[in-house]
């Protein structure tokens, strides 16, 4: 059963940094590229970034780049996002997201997780 538990939410003040994890399990994590999409309130899903398969190739939306960076641990089956200078605008939940291929596309799977928090507020 394939399983991804996202954490490291919270509220925070703009300017401010999280660092959000994802675990999976059920899943050979290393063999597929990995997404972070978030939604916001009354909003559809909007793809973030996401990273190949081995680690060395990532994407980022406009809105998030050179703020955000997505890492991974293959050998922990562990997806990352470190966000920087976050804004209001970054208010949503994020889900991690299995992409469909081992190579950066931005084509992934519908989330599966609960996903989590991300509040910017002062």
């Amino acid at each position: 059963q394939v399983q991804f538990v996202e954490s490291g939410g919270g509220l925070v003040q703009p300017g401010g940094s999280l660092s959000l994890s994802c675990v999976a399990s059920g899943v050979t994590f290393s063999s597929y590229a990995m997404n972070w999409v978030r939604q916001a309130p009354g909003k559809g899903l909007e793809w973030v970034s996401d990273i190949n398969s081995i680690g060395d190739y990532t994407t980022y939306a406009d809105s998030v780049k050179g703020r955000f960076t997505i890492s991974r641990d293959n050998a922990k089956n562990t997806l990352y996002l470190q966000m920087n200078s976050l804004k209001p605008e970054d208010t949503a939940v994020y889900y991690c997201a299995k992409g469909r291929l081992p190579s950066s596309s931005g084509s992934y799977y519908p989330p599966s997780g609960q996903g989590t928090q991300v509040t910017v507020s002062s």
